[in-house]
């Protein structure tokens, strides 16, 4: 009888003891299969595909230890999670260990630890870093006309356009940059000024025109002397060509100010995607 008792408990109650093994057999290998197609997480994605790191990349030094993850991947889990309202290094990495979005991101890598993401946004993400590849970000949706500047995203936080108070967030790192930079090249002027006997002046407001027409001077001088440009290491530069240098990079960075303030003129909010003091370990 104990037997027959045993035999029907066996029968009618499913031992839930067992272990599978081969449970993991049936996930699909593609991760992408569960992303719906219109997730954020797929814009973001294609956005900064889109994105020059150049100078995220020079940050890396090619001598030691390979990074972890791929440093454009590494800005791609940083910026997504700030979309998400996660700034914790620590919630960052328990993301990229049971979100399939952030998984999905990471591509093959294994997930970084909180003290890898802590140490790409302390030591690679540098405010001249930030700077452009936000800007290569807002100029890029412009660009494809996916970016409407009626409203934007600050921190996560959706505030209309005419909200004047809050335009300062990203205007307020603008206007000083430029402050700075218009300085240096002050600076620049005054050198020149004094070497080639010259008095060149140049106006805020007509920055670019005036730095054409330094060009123009630059370009005569170069043919006049019979001076051909050098690059690579070890080249001896001369002081045409590092003035024409120096120049050409303060125009292209005027040239990127002018399209923000663009924005800000219009009382419009700018979106501030990356915001390298949030470190919150």
């Amino acid at each position: 009888m104990y037997n027959l008792i045993m035999l029907k408990t066996k029968l009618h109650n499913k031992d839930y003891t067992e272990i599978n093994d081969n449970f993991q057999l049936i996930l699909p290998l593609n991760l992408e299969n569960l992303i719906p197609s219109d997730d954020s997480v797929l814009l973001l994605s294609h956005v900064l595909e889109g994105v020059d790191y150049t100078k995220l990349y020079k940050a890396y030094s090619f001598v030691g230890r390979k990074s972890a993850v791929e440093p454009k991947i590494m800005f791609k889990i940083i910026s997504y999670a700030y979309y998400q309202n996660i700034y914790s290094s620590r919630k960052i990495e328990k993301a990229c260990k049971r979100d399939i979005n952030f998984k999905w991101l990471l591509q093959c890598y294994k997930a970084p630890d909180h003290a890898t993401i802590s140490r790409f946004r302390k030591d690679y993400i540098s405010n001249e870093v930030i700077e452009d590849l936000f800007y290569q970000q807002v100029n890029y949706l412009a660009n494809q006309n996916e970016m409407l500047f009626e409203n934007a995203f600050i921190d996560g936080t959706k505030i209309e356009a005419n909200a004047n108070r809050y335009t300062f967030v990203w205007k307020k790192a603008i206007l000083k940059n430029e402050e700075k930079m218009f300085d240096k090249i002050l600076v620049l002027l005054e050198n020149i000024n004094i070497e080639e006997l010259k008095k060149i002046t140049v106006q805020k407001e007509t920055l670019i025109d005036d730095i054409d027409k330094i060009f123009q001077w630059l370009e005569y001088e170069k043919k006049k002397r019979n001076i051909e440009f050098v690059h690579g290491i070890g080249k001896r530069k001369t002081k045409i060509q590092k003035w024409t240098e120096q120049l050409s990079d303060y125009k292209e960075r005027q040239e990127k100010y002018n399209l923000s303030k663009k924005y800000f003129q219009k009382e419009i909010v700018i979106l501030k995607l990356i915001q390298t003091q949030l470190s919150c370990i």
